[in-house]
């Protein structure tokens, strides 16, 4: 075990005891705000930490002392270490930005004593599904999430966010029903639910029933990372909420469901028999995105559909199943974490700036708030894939990746790859127009940013500049944990001193062989 072990279930462990601690002090508001901040601090500083030391290694721990496969483990690979540092300085600084925002607000426009507690307890589903060595748990970190992120995206409870809400959690139950389907399934077939001992199970077990469990587990998780056509039920939710609650929804959830579709395709389903379906549901995830935002005239809609967009970029480089594709696709998904989300925050500020999020009504904020114009183009530029951000990196990953499959379908990905980023380009710039330096169609509100709001924002423009200028270490990480994925170092991690190979049937089977009598030797 290694020295760091302990340290895996904390960024699971701190924010639920943070939440029952801020829930207990609903009268203190003051004491929520300090343990909220405390909780998601100490959370990015376990995660840089393991971040650190996964790269020697996976970093494993039996809960309850109860070895795999038997109890429950949480492990700490490159990949899942990656995803967990920057989800923890993405939902600290969205909690610095929502912190500032009430504060300007008086508190009025969200009841805080139930906002705390519940963002804590969905940092914490969204770690849990990072660290989570087992299928089941997994599915529980996905329905932590589906109760905190329906009670953050109705709160104020609102016509509009009821509805909204009401159409995503039918989708995510949907989603969690597909889930626990093939959850079932796969343990009636193999006897278990722990990833390590299921990448051992797994190719033995008939292709055809192989395939089907496959099948269910890519709805179940194109549904969260909301592929096309799986993805109808993102415009229309995201964008009626908070922008603290939109910007961490943008950045993290439909991340949540790629970070699946990484472990179980290249742990469980190495193969590749569904590659090539990945790849055009790819294409028409970016091409359909794209073309739905270059027609809106909302900010808030049209980063929506940029999103579901950018999401098959991350497809394209997993089907392609190789080394270059799964290292372009990790990069990126870092990327368009903290991408995404300082978008969503900045368009808050847009709102709170010019009153509206509708193209139509905004206008002349270049000049009535300059910081905010550069705010607001860093981040989409970055999207966008202007070199040199590592917007543009990540897309050159995956357009050479592409280029060395050299397939006639992963050629025209490519061409779609390109297509996507020049109409994102148009559509941000169209926005950047409208906004910022056409003429206001009104006299602008005389409304001043806050400046926790603002900070909390150029915090993450910076943390999304860093990710360009320490693009070659970065990159070089996530190039190794691609070839983690398939080296078996996981496997031999979870189900260490002799266990690999060997499940409960094979114990079974020594244990009756210890039973039999020893033949009798006559001289």
């Amino acid at each position: 075990m290694s020295e760091f072990s302990w340290l895996v279930p904390l960024p699971v462990v701190v924010p639920l005891f943070g939440a029952g601690l801020a829930l207990a002090l609903y009268r203190r508001p003051r004491l929520q705000r300090i343990i909220s901040v405390l909780a998601l601090s100490i959370v990015l500083v376990v995660a840089a930490i393991l971040l650190v030391a996964a790269d020697s290694g996976p970093v494993v721990i039996d809960v309850g002392n109860w070895a795999a496969p038997v109890g429950i483990d949480l492990v700490a690979d490159r990949l899942s270490a990656l995803m967990l540092t920057v989800s923890a300085a993405v939902t600290l600084c969205v909690q610095l930005y929502s912190l500032a925002q009430g504060e300007a607000d008086g508190d009025e426009a969200a009841p805080v004593s139930i906002y705390h507690p519940t963002y804590l307890i969905l940092t914490a589903g969204v770690a849990n599904a990072f660290l989570s060595g087992d299928l089941f748990n997994i599915y529980v970190g996905f329905e932590i999430l589906l109760f905190a992120s329906y009670v953050l995206l109705t709160m104020g409870g609102t016509g509009e966010r009821i509805r909204a809400g009401s159409v995503y959690v039918v989708v995510a139950l949907l989603s969690s029903v597909l889930f626990l389907i093939a959850i079932a399934l796969i343990y009636a077939a193999t006897g278990t639910v722990n990833l390590a001992q299921l990448a051992e199970r797994l190719p033995e077990i008939d292709s055809g029933v192989r395939l089907l469990l496959q099948i269910l587990l890519l709805l179940a998780f194109g549904i969260k990372a909301a592929i096309f056509p799986l993805s109808a039920w993102l415009p229309d939710s995201y964008p009626t909420a908070p922008a603290p609650v939109t910007a961490v929804f943008a950045g993290l959830l439909t991340k949540v469901g790629v970070y699946a579709i990484i472990r179980t395709q290249t742990l469980l389903f190495p193969d590749g028999r569904l590659d090539t379906v990945l790849m055009w549901a790819a294409l028409a995830t970016m091409l359909v995105g794209i073309l739905g935002a270059v027609a809106q005239d909302d900010i808030k809609r049209l980063l929506s559909f940029t999103l579901v967009s950018h999401i098959g970029y991350m497809i394209f480089g997993i089907a392609l199943g190789s080394m270059t594709g799964w290292t372009a696709a990790i990069y990126y998904v870092a990327h368009h974490i903290t991408v995404q989300t300082t978008l969503f925050l900045v368009s808050g500020l847009i709102e709170r700036r010019g009153g509206s999020t509708s193209l139509d009504e905004l206008g002349g904020l270049a000049k009535a708030a300059p910081l905010l114009a550069i705010l607001f183009f860093i981040p989409a530029m970055n999207l966008a894939g202007i070199p040199p951000l590592s917007g543009f990196l990540g897309k050159v990953g995956l357009m050479q990746a592409g280029t060395q499959a050299g397939t006639p379908l992963a050629i025209t990905l490519v061409v779609g790859g390109v297509i996507t980023s020049l109409l994102t380009l148009y559509a941000l710039i169209k926005a950047w127009n409208k906004a910022f330096w056409q003429n206001p169609p009104a006299p602008l509100p005389d409304t001043s940013l806050p400046r926790g709001m603002v900070g909390s924002a150029a915090a993450l423009v910076v943390f999304g500049l860093a990710l360009t200028v320490f693009a070659g270490p970065l990159y070089g990480y996530a190039e190794r944990a691609a070839e983690a994925l398939t080296d078996g170092a996981y496997v031999e991690a979870v189900l260490p001193d002799g266990e690999r190979g060997e499940g409960d049937s094979a114990e079974v089977a020594r244990q009756a062989e210890d039973d039999e009598p020893s033949p009798e030797v006559t001289p």
